[in-house]
Formats: structure tokens, sequence, C-alpha cells
């Protein structure tokens, strides 16, 4: 017998009213009543648009399983799976709404970036990876599918973080990775030229684009960003002696829209030499940030750039040469960027609301100084996902959120206030340490973190989520 088998008198002798508002479904021998209404908000390609615009005088009969369409009526009532949902495997409730053609409500309701609850974060599942590389670099979508790189291959998992596809690609190992959807990403190394464009879930390359230098040699890909509008990748020459920043319109099957930050290195102009390998779009105020470091005998230095990439000009820049980044992030919610200090270790913050003044760091740690020949914040990691702030310490995870207090008279007076971070320790006792980490990333409700010679990805998700 088909799934949907037509209809049935119902067994009391009653037969459904086609004018009234009230739907009557027979689920695998058991009875739903619901309303038009609520069975509209599937959508109109869904198949209970079928059933309620139908009309049918008796009661249609659909061979499917009733608990399951029983979680799936309550998705559509309010929104939200119901807890008894837990009882269930996750894979049965999506092949089930993709039968009923709801699968969009489905993601929305587990992967809704809403629900994303910094504070009760918590190491929830592993996802295991083939082969002996580590991830070295992860990408994901609003939605929470996941794209990871290891060694020369990439595997994709949809937004449940059921595996999707592992292909094998050109590289020998992947630097960069980004993920334009839930099937296909840009890719590009630091030993191989060319910005890939791939398709995941066929396993061929789409397109590959070369940034054409001065020299003529290769193009190699030092980072890759995107705004809703734009993709950027930075590009260095295999000769080492130029680098750049394109950007591609993400609207126009990624034509070229402009270059900026074109650099010849000519002696030891060091500044120029660096190539950035970190592109972030501050939407708050529409500029890429850019920032790049360097190691040399002097010790580690680098710069922080906002580029306007409508004139191709910077608007302002740092350079770091004290306690240079080992990493930065800006936050678009909070108005501020952050850095961990490499020879410190410690966490400092610059408001980005005053871009033409002091932007000096404010350190919110100790303030501890540098030992020398120690790299205290060497690998640490910080990105920023909504109000709070999220940086790696070896293999422990801290996250800082902003205090909100009242500031100094003086700093009320000039129209400011103090701010204040604190720091909070992530996870259970059982999830803390372990190796260094090397990749945060989010997607949807959940937070996605790699570690050195560790063979698969942590999934962290809230303690409330289902």
């Amino acid at each position: 017998m088909p799934p949907f088998a037509g209809s049935r008198s119902p067994s009391n002798g009653v037969h459904q009213d086609c004018n009234t508002n009230i739907v009557t479904i027979d689920v695998g021998g058991q009875l739903f009543q619901t309303t038009k209404q609520t069975l509209s908000l599937a959508g109109s390609k869904s198949f209970f648009s079928k059933i309620s615009n139908s009309g049918y005088n008796v009661i249609p009969f659909i061979d499917r399983d009733p608990e399951l369409f029983s979680i799936l009526l309550s998705l559509l009532r309010t929104g939200n799976l119901p807890s008894k949902a837990k009882s269930f495997d996750m894979q049965d409730l999506i092949f089930e709404s993709q039968f009923y053609g709801i699968e969009n409500l489905l993601i929305n309701s587990q992967s809704n970036p809403s629900q994303f609850d910094a504070f009760n974060l918590e190491k929830s599942m592993v996802l295991p990876l083939n082969g002996r590389d580590s991830p070295s670099a992860i990408s994901t979508t609003p939605y929470g599918s996941l794209h990871v790189a290891h060694g020369s291959k990439i595997t994709s998992f949809d937004w449940s973080l059921r595996r999707k596809s592992t292909i094998l690609t050109q590289f020998m190992a992947i630097d960069s990775l980004f993920a334009l959807s839930p099937g296909v990403a840009a890719a590009g190394a630091t030993d191989f030229s060319g910005l890939q464009i791939l398709d995941l879930d066929k396993g061929f390359v789409k397109e590959t684009i070369n940034w054409e230098n001065v020299t003529r040699s290769g193009s190699t890909v030092q980072a890759i960003g995107a705004s809703p509008e734009y993709l950027f990748t930075s590009f260095e020459s295999s000769r080492r002696n130029s680098n750049c920043i394109m950007v591609y319109d993400l609207n126009d099957d990624l034509r070229p829209v402009t270059e900026i930050g074109h650099y010849e290195i000519f002696g030891a102009d060091l500044d120029s030499a660096i190539p950035s390998t970190k592109l972030q779009w501050i939407s708050s105020h529409n500029l890429l940030m850019a920032s790049g470091s360097h190691s040399g005998p002097s010790g580690v230095s680098g710069n922080i750039k906002f580029w306007d990439i409508r004139s191709g000009n910077v608007v302002f820049e740092i350079k770091e040469k004290v306690d240079c980044f080992s990493d930065v992030t800006a936050s678009n919610a909070l108005g501020t960027m952050f850095k961990v200090g490499i020879n410190t270790g410690e966490m400092f913050f610059s408001d980005l609301r005053n871009l033409d003044g002091d932007n000096s760091w404010v350190c919110l740690g100790e303030g501890k100084k540098a030992v020398s020949g120690k790299k205290e914040g060497f690998g640490s990691k910080v990105e920023s996902h909504g109000n709070q702030v999220f940086c790696s310490k070896g293999g422990n995870l801290e996250l800082w959120s902003e205090v909100l207090i009242g500031g100094s008279d003086e700093k009320k007076e000039s129209g400011l206030r103090d701010r204040v971070f604190r720091k909070n320790l992530m996870g259970r006792v059982k999830d803390m340490g372990g190796n260094r980490i090397t990749n945060l990333n989010f997607g949807g409700s959940k937070m996605f973190v790699t570690r050195k010679d560790q063979q698969c990805v942590e999934v962290w998700g809230s303690v409330k989520s289902f």
C-alpha cells in the first residue's frame, strides 16, 4: 500500500465537513486532528498542502509511522520539537520530515543560530574523520552544515551532522577553506597555486581562480573571507615577492570586482612582505579587516588593516611590534576587536567605534610581562560569536563576555563608559584540557573544535538543545 492511500470513512460514521477548519487525518491507523492553518505552515509545496486543500469528505489515510507524525505535528504547531523527541533517532525524524516536505522547519528548529547559548555549551559528540591527517581548516554554513579539510581531503557533514561525503582534492594539504553553500566550498593552500571552487557533493573542481601577478608566477592562497555580496581572497605570488587581496562578486559567478592591497616587495620592506592570513568582514562598519604577522630575528611583528573595498583605501591600520597577536578577531555586536598576545598569552581589546582615535589595546588579564624567549600565546585562537568572544589557551577554552556597569565620572562626562569583560572557563571537567586547539568555528546552534594530532571534530552544543 502506498504511503498516501486516498481516504476512508471514519469509524464513528461522522463524515468530515469540507467547510470546517478542523482536519482529521489517519496516520498508520491512528487519528489526528488539527487545523488547516496549522497544516498551511508547512508551505504550499509540502505533503500537508495536499491534505489541507483537498476538501475530502472522508478522512485521508497516510501509511506512515504515527509516533513520528505526532512529533512533526507538534513541530508545525509550535515551531519547536517537543521534549519527547529526545527518545527518537534524529535520522528517523529527518527522513520523515523529508517525506512530508518540511525538512526546512526541522532545520530551523534544531539549527537556528538564535538558540546558541554560549554559557551552556558542552562537548556533546565527536565526528571521526577518515585517514591519519588532522583537520587543517573547517568552515560552516549558518544552519550548521560543516566542511572539514584534513590532508588532501574534504569531508562534509549536513546540518544534522550526518556524514555526506569525503572527496580527494589536488592539494597536498588545504590551509584555507570557506563554505559557499552546504555543497560548495572555496579552498586554497600556501604551497599550491590557485583558489579552487569545489562541488563537494559530486567531487569535482567547478572553477580555478588565479591572481595574475607582475612576475607571472603562481599565486598561492593565504586566507579566504566573505561578506553577503563578495568573496575575498588573500594571494601571495609563488616567489613570495608580491601579495594582494582580490574581491569577487558572489552574485555574479565570482566575477573579479577589484584588487586591493597590492604590494610588491623590494629590499627589506617587511611590512609589505606580510600577506593577510585572516580576512573578516566587519558588517557594522562595511570594512574588511585583514591581518597578518611575520616572525623575524627581532620577534613577531604584524599589522591589522581595515579596508574600504569601494575606494580600495586603508581606513585604519594597527602595527603590531611589542606583543603581536597570535590571533585577532572583531565582534560586530560588541563593536570591539580582540587579540591574544603571542608573547604574554593575554587577551586584549580595542574599541572599533573609535577607529580614528586612540585605539591602544586594553589588557583584560593581569597585564603580565612577556618572559624573554617564551611565547605564552603561541597557537592561541580567538573568535567572536554574537555577544561573546571565545579564546583557546592550549587545550582549554575561555569565554569572555561584557559586564555592563557604570563608568567613572570622567568617562561619563566624555560620553564613554568603562568596559569590563569577564572570563569563564568552558565545559565540564572531562571537557577541559587535551591537545592544543587548532580551529574554532560556529554553525547554527553549535560550536566546532579541532585539536592538534586528533583525527576528529568536537561538537559543542547547549545542554538545553535537543
